[in-house]
């Protein structure tokens, strides 16, 4: 499956256009990283233990975006995008959009 964050593939036709495919994920904060965050927080410095989280949960959210692609029969994904946003106090969503096109 080719994902691309362009409107189009150089050196490819778009034959047809699926339609918007999604990937979503919303998980809880591990209670343990959050705590270590928070210490962080008083020194400065990169939140190692929450930015491992919210690449996995991107990849999550890319490999969901793929799936839901793959059963519309596209095989490609154009002008993909991830969003992210808190769902309450502790919980982050992550969606992976774009759309579903099938190349020649």
């Amino acid at each position: 499956m080719l994902i691309s964050t362009m409107n189009d593939v150089p050196g490819r036709q778009i034959v047809e256009v699926i339609g918007e495919v999604t990937g979503l994920t919303v998980r809880a904060r591990n209670a343990g990283v959050q705590f270590g965050a928070n210490l962080k927080a008083l020194v400065g410095g990169e939140l190692t233990g929450l930015t491992k989280q919210l690449q996995q949960s991107r990849e999550e959210a890319k490999q969901r975006l793929i799936d839901a692609a793959t059963a519309a029969g596209a095989d490609a994904v154009i002008a993909m995008r991830f969003d992210t946003s808190e769902v309450g106090q502790n919980y982050q969503e992550v969606v992976a959009y774009g759309t579903a096109v099938r190349l020649g």
